[in-house]
């Protein structure tokens, strides 16, 4: 079986449409998981299954598990079937569609969008030799409502990562109380003292699956104690290793921290020791079995 990428099905049907009305469309009324496949299955599946119901439970849209389980799984065996090693899997997960305004449907018919992407080398560049962060400008609000989901509305995000071209590999996201929380795409994670921390995402952010990842398999794995605590800039320009993370591309490196503006002298923060982050990487590797 061959078949070109990217592969999309609607409600379990390959090549289908969405319709305007769907208020996912609309307004941005859904939640989305992206994962990384590998060798016939999603290693991280149970995290990402986890976050999407308890997403669909808080935002009120019915999930029926057993259409999700039934639509992904014939996704996944084409992949199987075409002989696929390495793949992004990408599930939305939409309220469906829905009149105009705000007010929920009488019947809810939530839509199930799942669409398969090529995968990057878990082993890029960027994996390899570590990325250069800048500081954005923007500054994200607190929703303690929305907190922690990955819910369809990003536009945040997207203003923030139009902030530059292709001069930085990742942009730093501070709140509107100057606290570190996020980068545009990944968790930050701080290196001090053989100890990690990393921003408590309560109020804003994306909590992400490579995060919960690290905070419950792979710093045990290594005895590395994790502490998710309110960070300030300060406490991170002095870290000893910092890094990203993500569930798809896995941990990057950072070497330099920037706050580069066109009209003011730019302030650096390089950082050299990766021999944490180094171990962290190969733990996420052996447990992709990659």
């Amino acid at each position: 079986m061959t078949f070109n990428l990217p592969l999309i099905s609607v409600n379990g049907v390959l090549d289908a449409a969405i319709s305007p009305l769907d208020r996912g469309f609309a307004y941005g009324d859904g939640v989305f998981e992206t994962c990384r496949y590998s060798r016939g299955m999603i290693p991280l599946w149970n995290y990402h299954r986890e976050r999407l119901l308890q997403s669909a439970e808080r935002l009120k849209i019915p999930l029926d598990e057993r259409l999700l389980t039934e639509y992904l799984d014939a996704m996944l065996a084409s992949l199987s079937d075409a002989n696929i090693a390495q793949a992004v899997v990408k599930i939305i997960l939409t309220r469906g569609i829905g009149g105009r305004g705000y007010r929920l449907p009488d019947l809810i018919l939530p839509t199930y969008c799942i669409c398969i992407f090529p995968c990057p080398s878990l082993h890029t560049e960027h994996y390899r030799n570590g990325v250069t962060v800048r500081i954005c400008d923007l500054r994200l609000s607190q929703s303690p409502m929305l907190a922690g989901m990955k819910h369809l509305n990003r536009l945040e995000h997207i203003l923030a990562r139009a902030e530059w071209q292709d001069e930085f590999s990742e942009g730093l996201l501070l709140d509107v109380q100057g606290r570190v929380i996020e980068a545009t795409l990944s968790n930050l994670f701080v290196v001090k003292n053989n100890q990690l921390y990393t921003p408590d995402l309560s109020a804003a952010g994306v909590a992400g699956i490579m995060r919960r990842t690290l905070i419950e398999k792979l710093a045990p794995s290594l005895g590395l104690a994790c502490h998710i605590v309110d960070i300030e800039l300060d406490f991170v320009r002095e870290a000893d290793e910092l890094f990203l993370c993500n569930s798809v591309y896995g941990i990057w490196p950072i070497n330099q921290l920037t706050d580069d503006r066109e009209s003011m002298v730019a302030t650096h923060n390089w950082f050299t020791n990766h021999q944490i982050t180094r171990s962290l990487q190969q733990q996420f590797a052996q447990l992709l079995g990659e």
